[in-house]
């Protein structure tokens, strides 16, 4: 036994343990595609599936489901689902789960045991049903003079969906206008457009929980002004998408019938036996009129009612006794429900309606069925099961289902087995259902072909009705011969003799072999095996040994092969011995190839007297007659061969692409007198080699295509299409985009080319784009071609003369500078920031001018004596003052021992106030501003004579470095990207770099002249480091 066998045993009983209350529920909704996956049935089991040890097969429900026999897969066949017509789903009315049961069953190796699982396949509606009223025409008669708010019923329409697919509202649409197409000309027209004059419609819920229409007199009525009405009544269902249609509601003025019928109950149940002969009354409904005379006559009527009821049921118009019309069988149709409508025969009539529920009570009139199927591997065929005669002891053969259609006691059924055979019923299930059981037929004993060759086993089954029914049916088995004994050769080896240069068809032995078996197990069929080459046969029911060919002894002086004799069993069995046949001499042999076609295979570019293949050749005579000598016959002289070594040598390069085959013949010729020869064709295939670059048919280059602004994403912009002369994975092609496409407004599908939007258009992206692409094949190594593609995005193209020159342009620009949308737009956003930059950068100017003035008329008078020359000022006038010491910056100590240069504090900083004002003075202090964040002067190193001090700001302004080695004059204004670790900015901004390396975004380097690179510049602000 295999060791996975105990452990497949193992997991069936946990999963048999695991799922014993346990019940495959799946749903779909109605309507379904075929092969629609429902569930897989292992994994719900908790059944490890997929190795083909445990099996799986749909024992019912294979109308509309199917499951895949290995993985427990199940998906619904081609069978159209329709809910409302599926029988089990007529009478559902509510919100009752609608389903289809199935049966599968879960085979083990071998069929070594089986277990039967019932499912539920849970059928959901879907809207597909429009509702509908019963006529396109709807009369409903009025009487003339009644009050506002008077209410009368509607026809209802019906809905063969339910639920939130069912009737959710109706509508009263607006009466025809006078003048319309169609419309009649009427003695009164509309109120007002959208509304009825007179009528409004009402829905009201009725305890069934249905809709009921009722029209309401909401205006006065004069039957001799205006005699009838025309509205438009719309019906509309709650599905998703909503299904509505509409009827005609003629409204005829008559005159006053006041009084409506009334039932004496709302609701009316009652139970009849199924079979009741026609005639059989059920109950009779009653109703009532305060009118008199003809308006308090009363006639009974179906209300809307389902075909069925009016075809099972009569209702007496005048008495309303309702009767059965035609037998009912509960097993067809166990309830019914619907509706009875009171009329009078006032003018204009009035109606109540009562809801009548009739339930019909089940008699024993079915008998039992007794159903066999097949279970597994099995076959089962027309009553008849053909088992082997080596299955295990209890192993099940069949599946039986026993059912009732009747109902309880008379629905309950037993089953047994009549007579004495080695055969037991045994339950499949843990169904609770007692008119539906299900039984595995097991063997109870070891069955033997040779006792008994068939049973016939009889199932009867026995309701427990009075009085009981009973049926059985009978099962057929047949026991199968198992071929257990193969055929037997009486010696292992036969040595036999024969003369070369014989006859085809001599006969060189016979060999005979015997089996144990019986019947197709004991024929036996005798074949030789594949060493013998076609030279022998042999007689397949005689054994004899036939020689085919005429032997020559120098090709061949010994023949050895196997004699295989194998019966007609399943499986067959077989023997075998080997026959050795000796054979004479003579000498009559001609050269001879190893293969009448050599194909080879060689790579295109070869350099020319290379080696390109190599054919074998033999000649088993002896001698001189044994020397071959070697010729190619062809005509272009491209091949020649080797004699001794019998290589094919090329002399000249192949090109795959010129020609990708070539054939000729190989002739060896002995040296016996006469000379025998032999010819052999040579097919020479040329292999192909990434020596082509792909080559791109669409679109040219000066090609362009419009793409609209206002296109979705996903909008297919252009193809490009691109072939290569190669083949196989060499002519496999690959597109991307290298370039081109800044905004990544464009992607291009890898595989098939197709150029895609997937960016939204501004005003930015309007002009000429123009995206670079390459194409790649697959192979090793890879070559590619570049085509460039041009996408105008605008509405139109009003001046192709334009649209052709940019084109041009483009074509005369490099690939590696990026044309994409309007050049002008970001510009004129940069000019504004640059004249902005400029105007602060003057206004600073002038402000520290106005400073060192002040500061210099406005600080005291010296000695009389005043400046001397040579002598060195007590102090430095452009030195700030300090005011605030808890503002004084902090001093490093080498400061002390080197003043700083003149200017060398002086560092002027641009910013906004949170106010949108501008700071007017270099005095006003930064840290008070809630807009700028914390400073720290850091003086600058002796390298560094223009550079005092260093702030750090957490406004967000572009990142702009200070050269230490600016010019005292010339340049006034010069922004450097370059800066020293030693004038490093510090503090807790957020923004600033810290010991920054590269260039920013915008520029690298600034000239003095601001027309020249405006486009460098950020566009909101201009940060700008100016020295006097």
């Amino acid at each position: 036994m295999p060791l996975g066998f105990p452990l497949l045993l193992f997991l069936r009983s946990a999963a048999v343990l695991a799922s014993a209350k346990q019940a495959l529920r799946y749903r779909i909704t109605e309507e379904g595609p075929a092969d629609l996956r429902i569930g897989n049935v292992a994994s719900d089991l908790g059944i490890a599936a997929g190795s083909g040890e445990v099996t799986f097969s749909l024992e019912s429900g294979s109308d509309y489901f199917k499951i895949d026999n290995i993985t427990g897969e199940l998906s619904t066949t081609g069978r159209r689902t329709d809910r409302e017509k599926l029988p089990q789903c007529q009478m559902i009315f509510d919100e009752n789960e609608c389903f289809i049961d199935f049966e599968v069953s879960v085979i083990g190796p071998a069929q070594s045991w089986v277990d039967l699982y019932d499912g539920k396949v849970i059928i959901e509606d879907i809207n597909d049903n429009t509702p509908s009223f019963p006529s396109p025409v709807l009369t409903l008669t009025v009487e003339e003079n009644r009050p506002v708010g008077t209410l009368y019923l509607l026809p209802t329409a019906t809905d063969r969906d339910f639920g939130t697919n069912g009737i959710e509202r109706y509508q009263l649409l607006p009466e025809s206008r006078r003048g319309e197409p169609g419309d009649p000309e009427l003695p009164g027209a509309a109120a007002g457009p959208g509304r009825s004059s007179v009528f409004e419609l009402q829905v009201a819920d009725t305890p069934d929980g249905d809709k009921q229409p009722q029209l309401i007199v909401k205006g006065a009525l004069d039957r001799e002004l205006r005699d009838s009405y025309e509205l438009t009544l719309r019906v509309r269902d709650g599905g998703q998408p909503g299904r509505s249609s509409s009827a005609l509601l003629r409204v005829l003025i008559s005159d006053v019938n006041d009084n409506s019928p009334r039932f004496d109950r709302g609701l009316y149940e009652a139970e009849l036996p199924e079979n009741s002969p026609p005639g059989t009354p059920i109950l009779q409904l009653r109703a009532t009129d305060l009118d008199t005379g003809v308006n308090g006559q009363l006639e009974y009527v179906f209300g809307p009612a389902t075909e069925s009821v009016r075809r099972l049921l009569r209702l007496d118009e005048s008495s309303g006794w309702l009767s059965v019309l035609h037998r009912l069988d509960r097993e067809e149709m166990g309830q019914l429900r619907f509706s009875v409508l009171a009329k009078d025969r006032g003018q204009p009539p009035r109606t109540d309606r009562a809801t009548v529920q009739l339930g019909v009570r089940d008699q024993n009139d079915n008998v039992p069925q007794v159903d066999i199927r097949k279970i597994g591997r099995i076959v089962l065929r027309d009553g008849v099961a053909s088992v082997a005669e080596d299955v295990l002891v209890d192993t099940p053969i069949a599946l039986v289902q026993v059912s009732d259609r009747d109902q309880g006691e008379n629905g309950v059924v037993t089953c047994t087995i009549v007579g004495d055979v080695p055969f037991q019923l045994k339950s499949a299930s843990e169904s609770e259902n007692e008119q539906k059981k299900k039984y595995f037929l097991h063997t109870s004993a070891p069955l033997d072909y040779e006792a008994v060759r068939q049973y016939s086993v009889v199932i009867v089954a026995v309701d427990s009705g009075s009085p009981s029914l009973s049926s059985n049916n009978s099962l057929l088995v047949r026991v199968a011969d198992i071929n257990d004994n193969p055929p037997v050769f009486p010696q292992a080896v036969f040595q036999v003799a024969i003369a070369e240069n014989n006859s085809p068809g001599d006969q060189v032995a016979t060999v005979l072999a015997s089996d144990a078996d019986d019947g197709r197990n004991a024929e036996i069929a005798y074949s030789l095996e594949a060493a013998a080459g076609g030279l022998f046969s042999i007689e397949p029911a005689k054994g004899a040994i036939i020689a085919n060919v005429v032997l020559d002894r120098e090709q061949t002086p010994r023949y050895e092969f196997r004699v295989v004799a194998r019966d007609k069993g399943t499986p067959s069995l077989q023997g075998s011995a080997t026959v050795v046949v000796q054979v004479k001499d003579t000498n009559d042999n001609e050269p001879r190839f190893m293969q009448d076609i050599f194909t080879f295979y060689v790579k295109e570019n070869l350099p020319p007297n290379s080696p390109v293949g190599m054919v074998t050749v033999m000649d088993a005579d002896d001698g001189k007659n044994a020397e071959l000598s070697l010729f190619v016959e062809e005509d272009d002289n491209i091949f020649s061969i080797d004699n001794d070594t019998g290589t094919i040598y090329s002399t000249m390069s192949f090109d795959r692409e010129q020609q990708t085959t070539y054939s000729f013949k190989v002739k060896a010729i002995d040296g016996g007198e006469p000379p025998k020869s032999s010819t052999a064709m040579v097919s020479l295939y040329v292999m192909d080699e990434n020596d082509n670059a792909p080559t791109i048919t669409f679109p040219k280059n000066a090609s362009y295509t419009l793409l609209p602004p206002s296109s979705n994403l996903r909008t297919v912009v252009a193809t490009v299409l691109a072939t290569d002369r190669d083949t196989g994975i060499n002519a496999d092609l690959n597109y991307s985009i290298v370039g081109g496409n800044p905004f990544k407004l464009f992607e291009i599908d890898s595989a098939s080319g197709v150029i895609s939007l997937v960016g939204k258009l501004t005003q930015k992206h309007y002009g000429l784009h123009r995206l670079v692409v390459q194409v790649n094949d697959s192979g090793q190594p890879s070559q590619y071609t570049t085509t460039m593609v041009h996408v105008f995005v605008n509405e139109s193209v009003s001046n192709a003369t334009i649209v052709e020159a940019q084109i041009a342009r483009s074509l005369r620009t490099s690939l590696r500078q990026d044309i994409a949308g309007d050049p002008n737009y970001e510009m004129s956003k940069q000019r504004l920031s640059i004249v902005i930059g400029v105007v602060a950068g003057v206004m600073t100017v002038i402000l520290i001018i106005l400073v060192v003035v002040l500061a210099r008329y406005c600080r005291p008078k010296k000695s009389k004596n005043g400046y001397e020359a040579g002598k060195k000022d007590p102090e430095d006038f452009f030195t700030p003052q300090q005011h605030d010491k808890s503002k004084k910056p902090k001093k490093d100590k080498k400061s002390k021992k080197s003043k700083q240069p003149l200017y060398s504090s002086i560092v002027t900083v641009e910013a906004s106030k949170p106010n949108g004002q501008r700071y007017d003075s270099v005095n006003e202090k930064l840290t008070e501003s809630p807009g700028m964040g914390r400073y720290r002067s850091m003086n600058g190193g002796p390298g560094s004579p223009d550079l005092g001090r260093h702030y750090k700001s957490s406004s967000p302004l572009p990142t702009v470095q200070l050269h230490p080695q600016s010019p005292t004059s010339g340049k006034k204004h010069q922004a450097v990207q370059e800066l020293p670790p030693a004038n490093t900015f510090v503090g807790t901004g957020d923004n600033i770099s810290i010991e920054s390396d590269h260039c920013s975004e915008y520029s690298c380097q600034i000239n003095n002249k601001y027309s020249k690179q405006m486009s460098h510049l950020h566009p909101d602000v201009l940060h700008l480091s100016m020295r006097l």
